[in-house]
């Protein structure tokens, strides 16, 4: 199995422990580092979207967890995807819906309330690369990418963490949330700071954060190799 964006490798983690085989790649030397101490032995590598270094069709399937919410072709993405997954093997993608949930909305109340500027350079979507983050939309792209037999569903949990690694994510530049917060001056970075704490408040559960989320997850199957 292939894990793309495995991050810290929670996926990865998971799928060995089910005896899967799998290699995981990400586009953050960091997170590959932390992938590789937290499961090891685990194939990971440095790897970015739309350019996967494996031959056609290396794969029994793919998996790619809150990835095409940070890429910036979301189809070329999930068809380089589809390329290295064997006629017959399984894909399956989630996203942050948008509205975005609790979990992710807190962050724009975040740096709102404390001002913070978007940085210009910060990559944007065109709309003609966008698609809806639904289940339709989701289940669209796929069908789009040549997956068949594509079914989608929303999930909603509630994500139990530590609050200050919540807010050591982002403080490290990771992500485009993390890219926000690098870009902001050292008094609105402690602006943005008071507002977490006062924000993030109502789901403290003694130093940890209770906050509702959602997902879309949408699973199909490669019927043929990619064209040429």
């Amino acid at each position: 199995m292939l894990d793309v964006g495995t991050g810290t490798g929670t996926v990865a983690e998971l799928a060995v422990a089910r005896g899967a085989s799998v290699v995981a790649v990400d586009a953050e030397p960091s997170m590959v580092a932390l992938a590789r101490r937290r499961v090891p032995g685990l194939d990971a590598r440095v790897a970015v979207l739309p350019d996967l270094p494996f031959a056609d069709a290396s794969f029994d399937a793919a998996v790619a967890n809150f990835v095409l919410n940070h890429v910036g072709d979301p189809l070329a993405a999930l068809r380089e995807i589809r390329r290295v997954v064997r006629p017959g093997g399984r894909l399956a993608v989630t996203v942050w819906p948008h509205p975005p949930p609790v979990a992710q909305g807190l962050w724009h109340e975040i740096f709102a309330a404390a001002g913070a500027v978007r940085p210009p350079d910060l990559p944007r979507l065109e709309a003609a690369d966008d698609f809806p983050r639904t289940v339709d939309g989701l289940c669209g792209l796929l069908r789009l990418s040549g997956l068949a037999d594509v079914h989608g569903a929303e999930v909603a949990w509630t994500h139990d963490t530590d609050a200050e690694a919540w807010w050591n994510g982002p403080a490290a530049g990771i992500g485009a949330t993390g890219a926000v917060l690098s870009a902001q001056d050292g008094p609105t970075r402690q602006r943005v700071r008071a507002h977490f704490d006062r924000l993030t408040a109502p789901f403290a559960r003694g130093g940890r954060l209770a906050l509702p989320t959602r997902a879309v997850l949408a699973h199909g199957r490669v019927t043929s190799p990619s064209p040429a």
